[in-house]
C-alpha cells in the first residue's frame, strides 16, 4: 500500500513538473518578438499592421484550434497531439533564426500559435482529469506558468541582444526549452488513446448562453493581454524609453500576472463563487488601463503591474469558473476549450484596433482607455457568475454524456 501511495505521489509531481514546463513554453514567442521591434522593423521592413499579425495570428490560432483540437485529439491522442504539437512550436522558434523578411516571421508566428493552441485546448482537461480535487490550484499554477514564461521571453531578449546575439538568433533560442518539454513530455504522458468529447458536445455548448457568456468575458479581457504584449514596448519605445527599460516593463507585467494567475485561484479555493475575485480583477485592470493612457510617465510600473495582477488573475479565474460549471473531466475540458475558443478569436482583434487607432490618432492611448471600457463589459457579464445555477444552466448537456476521456 505504501509502495502504490508513493507511485501515486511520485506520479503527481512528476505531471506537475510537465505542467510547468509546457506552461512556460507558451508565451514567449509572443511577448519576445516586441522587445526587439526596432532591429525587427529595420531588418525586415515591416509595418505596425504587419507586426500586428505576430499577436493577431497566434491569437486567432489558438481561437480556432480550441475548436479543433478536441477532434484531432481523438483521432491521434493526447500524447501524440501533445508531442506534435511541442514539435511545432520549436519549428516556429527555430525558423525564426532565418527570418529575413516580414513572410517568414508571419510564417512562424503562424506555426507557433498552432502548437500552442492544441496544447491550450487540452490541458484544461487533462489538469482536471488528473487532479479532481486541486483543480484551483494546479490551473492556478498552470496559468502562472504561462504569465512567468511570458516574462522570460520579454526580459531574455535584451539580454541575448546585448550579448551579441542578433534578434534572429535571440529568438531561435526560445526553441531550447521547448525541446527540453517535448522530452519530458514524451516520457511522462501515458501512450493512451484519448477518445475526447462526444462529437456533439461543442455544438451543444455552443446553444447555451452561458458558454457565449464565457466566451465575452474571456475574450474582451484577454484582448487586453494581446494588446499590451504587441504595444505596450512600442508605447514606450516612442516616448524614448530604450529597448531594455520597455521589455523590463512587459516583464513586470508578465511577472505580476504570474504571481496573480497563481495566487487568486489559491485564495479563492475555498470558495465556491468565484465573482468576487474575477471583479477585483476587473476593478484593478480599469485602473490600470486608464493609468497607461493617462499619465504614463510618472507611474508607469505601477499601472503595468496592475494590468498584470488583472490580466493574470481574471485568466486563471476564468478558466477554474469554466472547469466547475460540469462536473466530468471531457465535460468540463470541453467548455474550457469552447470558451478560449471563440475567446482568443476576439482577443486577436485587440492589437489590430490599437494599430488603426494609432494610425488615426498618432498614439496608442486610446486604445487603453478602450479596454478600459472592454473590461467594464466584462464585469458585467461576471455578474452572472452564480455558481448556485450552474446545474441549471448548463443541465441540457448531461443527457449526451460521452465516456470519460483517457486525459493522457
Amino acid at each position: 500500500m505504501d509502495k502504490t501511495k508513493t507511485a501515486w505521489t511520485n506520479q503527481r509531481w512528476t505531471m506537475l513538473a510537465l505542467v510547468v514546463m509546457i506552461g512556460v513554453n507558451l508565451r514567449p514567442f509572443i511577448t519576445a518578438p516586441a522587445t526587439l521591434l526596432p532591429s525587427i522593423v529595420e531588418d525586415t521592413g515591416m509595418g505596425y499592421a504587419g507586426i500586428s499579425l505576430l499577436t493577431l495570428l497566434p491569437m486567432a490560432l489558438m481561437g480556432i484550434g480550441a475548436f479543433v483540437a478536441p477532434a484531432i485529439q481523438a483521432m491521434v491522442g493526447t500524447r501524440q497531439g501533445l508531442l506534435a504539437a511541442l514539435a511545432l512550436l520549436m519549428a516556429g522558434s527555430l525558423l525564426r533564426f532565418v527570418a529575413f523578411n516580414d513572410a517568414t516571421m508571419i510564417l512562424t508566428a503562424i506555426l507557433c500559435g498552432a502548437g500552442v493552441a492544441f496544447v491550450q485546448a487540452v490541458f484544461p482537461g487533462i489538469i482536471k482529469a488528473r487532479f479532481p480535487a486541486s483543480v484551483p490550484t494546479v490551473t492556478g499554477l498552470y496559468s502562472a506558468m504561462i504569465m512567468a514564461g511570458g516574462a522570460v521571453g520579454a526580459r531574455l531578449m535584451p539580454a541575448l541582444a546585448n550579448a551579441g546575439y542578433s534578434w534572429r538568433a535571440a529568438l531561435a533560442w526560445l526553441a531550447a526549452p521547448v525541446f527540453v518539454a517535448l522530452l519530458a513530455a514524451s516520457r511522462v504522458l501515458a501512450n493512451a488513446k484519448a477518445t475526447g468529447p462526444a462529437r456533439p458536445m461543442t455544438r451543444l455548448l455552443l446553444l447555451r448562453p452561458r458558454t457565449w457568456a464565457l466566451i465575452a468575458a474571456f475574450g474582451l479581457v484577454n484582448s487586453g493581454y494581446s494588446s499590451m504584449v504587441a504595444w505596450l514596448a512600442p508605447y514606450y519605445q516612442a516616448q524614448g524609453w530604450t529597448n531594455s527599460q520597455s521589455s523590463n516593463l512587459v516583464a513586470i507585467m508578465a511577472l505580476c500576472q504570474a504571481v496573480s494567475a497563481f495566487g487568486l485561484p489559491f485564495l479563492a479555493r475555498g470558495a465556491n463563487d468565484r465573482r468576487p475575485w474575477l471583479l477585483f480583477t476587473a476593478a484593478v485592470q480599469i485602473i490600470g488601463f486608464l493609468g497607461l493612457a493617462c499619465l504614463p510617465a510618472p507611474c508607469a510600473w505601477l499601472w503595468v503591474a496592475l494590468c498584470g495582477v488583472g490580466l493574470g488573475g481574471s485568466f486563471a479565474l476564468a478558466m477554474v469558473t469554466a472547469l466547475d460549471h460540469l462536473p466530468r473531466p471531457d465535460q468540463a475540458g470541453a467548455l474550457a476549450a469552447a470558451m478560449q475558443g471563440g475567446g482568443f478569436l476576439i482577443a486577436a482583434l485587440g492589437p489590430y484596433a490599437m494599430a488603426l487607432m494609432h494610425g488615426f490618432t498618432g498614439s496608442f492611448a486610446t486604445g487603453w482607455v478602450m479596454h478600459a471600457m472592454l473590461v467594464t463589459a466584462s464585469a458585467l457579464v461576471y455578474f452572472r457568475f452564480d455558481p448556485s445555477r450552474y446545474g441549471e444552466v448548463m443541465e441540457p448537456i448531461e443527457p449526451y454524456r460521452s465516456s470519460p476521456s483517457a486525459a493522457a
